[in-house]
């Protein structure tokens, strides 16, 4: 098995695998490595172990050597530089009048390359700005368009719960949708199930696999059911239910003609046909064009 060390690098929470070599390390040391973008330098965050080869993504690429101090020094300057780098950069897009919002600006440890981060609602031809790029920072340039998520990993910013993003926590959820916010019986406001990038929290994949199973086994709203008293037994109308709870709120007719809701334990509630609130859980084509600018 290869023998790996993980590393991270600013603005991203991911860690990735290079091959360790015989470099001595620490956790948290700085190490200069190769990857797609040119040689960059990165942090430890996993000491050398031993892995699986399903575990890698090849080419496994070699940790080029422990950064030294004029390493993290040139490193220093560079991210003392970011602030003037970007609103030179930006007054670059200005004068081409291109419709893009420049994210972040990271130099390889080289300073072979400039990559700046951008978003942007649709594609640019920002060919013409390269070069102007190229003759005011006189090094090669790279534009790298971003979407909203990433934009909010690389920046950082607090939730309306109180916690860091989830975006920028670490959390990876390949597909977050409507469906889940339905399935939790949470508002479709775009308001209220929106994040800091504008598009759906990726918080709500956190227990969608738990509504979705106990919506199979709760009454659909609207249905018929018998309900266990201590009374004796009645029928009612299904009007509500809570999964974290397991309670169904249910109308009943009472002897006067008039009707009342009470909220019932599930185990009291008898299901008089096959349907269950997964039955509910479907997004409507109108609900979907309502949505339309944050569903994923």
């Amino acid at each position: 098995m290869p023998r790996v060390v993980g590393v991270k690098f600013a603005g991203t929470p991911k860690v990735y695998w290079f091959a360790a070599g015989e470099h001595e390390y620490t956790e948290g040391c700085s190490v200069i490595v190769e990857t797609a973008r040119g040689v960059e330098i990165g942090t430890v965050k996993t000491l050398p172990k031993d892995v699986d080869e399903s575990e890698i993504v090849s080419p496994l690429k070699q940790v080029l050597r422990i950064a030294d101090e004029r390493d993290l020094a040139r490193q220093a300057d560079y991210d003392s530089r970011r602030a003037e780098t970007l609103k030179l950069a930006s007054e670059k897009v200005a004068a081409r009048k291109l419709k893009m919002k420049l994210v972040d600006a990271q130099y390889t440890i080289d300073g072979a390359k400039l990559v700046l981060y951008f978003t942007a609602e649709s594609r640019v031809d920002f060919r013409e700005l390269v070069r102007d790029l190229a003759s005011a920072f006189h090094t090669r340039i790279e534009l790298r368009q971003i979407g909203t998520r990433d934009e909010c990993r690389m920046m950082g910013s607090l939730a309306p719960c109180g916690r860091v993003c989830c975006c920028a926590s670490g959390c990876d959820f390949s597909k977050v949708s409507i469906k889940m916010a339905k399935n939790q019986n949470l508002s479709l406001n775009p308001s209220k199930i929106s994040g800091m990038c504008g598009r759906l929290m990726c918080c709500l994949a956190y227990e969608n696999a738990y509504y979705t199973e106990v919506n199979k086994i709760m009454p659909k709203v609207g249905s018929r059911v018998r309900v266990r008293t201590e009374d004796g037994e009645t029928s009612g109308t299904v009007v509500g239910i809570n999964q974290i709870k397991m309670t169904v709120n249910v109308r009943t007719e009472i002897k006067d003609g008039t009707f009342e809701t009470k909220e019932h334990p599930l185990d009291n509630v008898v299901k008089l046909d096959s349907s269950s609130a997964a039955d509910d859980m479907k997004v409507s084509s109108a609900e979907a064009a309502e949505l339309g600018g944050i569903e994923d």
